[in-house]
């Protein structure tokens, strides 16, 4: 186990310093910050592909507490640059066969911060937006630190899904069943992949940057486009592969990168967030049926209210409740739709698992 008393120490870009001890690996890490709200679920947040590239702030006080098991994972290791955190437990308790998180973090090499005074962090950060920082345990030379810090790039304009998507294409489910998907991976999260298997369909997932060709010679019954990191703008040949099957008339499921490359596609817009939306508490109203739904979200882009809109072939479907942003569109005419949270969130809430069975019933109607 390892010493506790390390001193740690985390920069932000605008040159604010927050101090604390260190967590997991001894090291130094840069990226993104952002914060997540949710009180449960950080071992799925970790391995969430969707947060590569980015440093976590953890704005639930305890991290650590109840260890991490092998059953709740979102992908083989975890996506995150680093971890911040207030109070980080060394030993887990749990009635399950648990691994310590000091010793996960460990494994796969993420250097973390405890002891933080993470509600200023995060205050600070709603305040003044994402930006990029730096974490390190191994000095806290600050214009050292600063340097390093410099030399990195902004998310705007990072393309990162191809960091994170399958390099070849493997199958999971039965391939009796009576659906068949493509999935085109730009991050996929396991969760997404059990929930279409559960819903009887054998699931192909595909690299990010499949042809649209080769996904027509696949000849699916569906396709999911995934949840992903970075911003989804520079994606221009995938976009271009999208618009092809929409044209197709393909039934399609976008979730997070996968509605914003299918609004791209449509001719819309996105834009970097503030400071983004991440937590299991979001509240988003569906516009064709009057309800609301709690919903987990992971996002720092957002597609253009005003272009969907303005935009005779976009309906639009879902709207966030905290600041009116645009949570789910569907496309007119067209067999595709798409929502900017997260149906599949495990643990989280249930209230948008619907969104699978849509998905199924265009499969039907197709």
């Amino acid at each position: 186990m390892q010493q506790t008393n390390i001193p740690a120490v985390i920069l932000l870009q605008d040159g604010t310093i927050f101090k604390g001890l260190a967590c997991g690996k001894i090291g130094t890490t840069t990226g993104e910050i952002a914060f997540n709200t949710g009180m449960t679920g950080y071992q799925e947040i970790f391995t969430d592909p969707s947060y590569f590239g980015q440093i976590v702030v953890m704005a639930s006080s305890h991290i650590g507490n109840y260890g991490v098991e092998a059953s709740e994972i979102e992908s083989e290791n975890c996506k995150i640059k680093g971890l911040i955190t207030k109070k980080f437990a060394h030993s887990p308790s749990r009635y399950k066969d648990t691994d310590s998180l000091q010793n996960y973090l460990e494994r796969d090499n993420i250097v973390g911060i405890m002891d933080v005074d993470t509600r200023s962090l995060v205050r600070y950060i709603r305040d003044n937006g994402a930006q990029n920082a730096i974490i390190s345990s191994e000095t806290t030379n600050i214009e050292e630190l600063k340097t390093k810090l410099d030399a990195i790039s902004s998310m705007e304009g990072m393309e990162l899904a191809s960091k994170v998507s399958t390099k070849e294409s493997y199958t999971v489910g039965d391939d009796n069943a009576k659906h068949k998907i493509a999935l085109l991976d730009f991050g996929v999260k396991k969760n997404i992949i059990h929930s279409l298997v559960a819903r009887d369909c054998f699931v192909t997932i595909f690299p990010y940057n499949t042809s649209s060709q080769e996904i027509k010679n696949f000849a699916p019954d569906g396709i999911m486009l995934s949840n992903g990191p970075g911003d989804p703008e520079p994606l221009t040949e995938v976009i271009k592969n999208i618009g092809e099957l929409v044209e197709a008339n393909y039934p399609i499921f976008g979730i997070c990168l996968g509605h914003q490359i299918l609004a791209l596609s449509q001719g819309l817009k996105t834009e970097k967030m503030h400071n983004g939306h991440r937590g299991i508490n979001h509240p988003v109203k569906n516009l064709i049926t009057g309800k609301c739904e709690v919903t987990s979200q992971n996002h720092g882009f957002v597609v253009k209210m005003e272009d969907a809109i303005a935009n005779e072939n976009i309906t639009v479907t879902h709207q966030h409740l905290n600041d009116d942003t645009l949570a789910g569109i569907s496309i007119n005419n067209k067999n595709a739709f798409s929502v900017q949270y997260h149906p599949e969130s495990s643990p989280g809430p249930h209230d948008s698992r619907y969104l699978f069975d849509a998905f199924i019933n265009n499969i039907n109607k197709n």
